[in-house]
């Protein structure tokens, strides 16, 4: 949102949907004049039927690339297979290392050196889509609280809008289960950014 303002991402925020009314994403949305939608997953029998239902109101407002940003819940098979290519998510962890939950915490016990986030292409393997682009920081003596703060102001709210632009400028793209950024195979390990970037 914040990048949208200052214009350093193409592109406008059609519609923010979260399962929480309480959603820190849809009180800054609906500070902003920006469209909101809460849909409660506990009410709806299965995923399925939950993700259906998502599908529904993002259909109103045919969106190019769906952000998934803070959002814990688990895509069902046809959500992912029918927004397949458009659909992108950050993790904070330097995938392929430590997906699924508590990244911090498993980074600080393995004792390593380096921590970030990364942002991929949304596939059905848990965190397993192409990665796009990573931002690393040295973890120094960050405990959990302090490094989820510095990975998400310092990593997350860089890359994540630049990976957004690239999209939405029509430079990146998803084919047969790679990402690619001007034509150019991203590899595995995604695009490397720096601070400089």
């Amino acid at each position: 949102m914040d990048a949208s303002r200052r214009g350093d991402m193409a592109g406008d925020i059609a519609l923010v949907i979260s399962n929480k009314a309480e959603a820190y994403g849809i009180q800054r949305a609906n500070s902003a004049g920006i469209k909101t939608v809460v849909i409660d997953h506990r009410q709806f029998e299965s995923r399925e039927v939950y993700d259906q239902a998502i599908a529904t109101e993002l259909n109103k407002v045919q969106p190019n690339l769906i952000v998934l940003a803070g959002y814990m819940r688990i895509l069902s098979h046809e959500f992912v297979e029918k927004y397949q290519g458009r659909l992108i998510n950050i993790h904070p962890s330097l995938l392929p290392k430590y997906p699924g939950l508590h990244t911090h915490k498993r980074a600080i016990e393995a004792g390593d050196s380096e921590h970030g986030a990364t942002v991929h292409f949304v596939t059905e393997e848990l965190d397993g889509g192409p990665p796009i682009v990573q931002g690393r920081i040295s973890m120094g003596d960050s405990d959990e609280a302090e490094l989820a703060s510095r990975v998400q102001q310092e990593i997350e709210h860089k890359i994540y809008p630049l990976a957004v632009d690239w999209f939405l400028n029509g430079r990146l793209q998803f084919r047969d289960n790679h990402a690619y950024l001007d034509r150019e195979l991203i590899p595995l390990s995604g695009i490397q950014w720096t601070n400089d970037d």
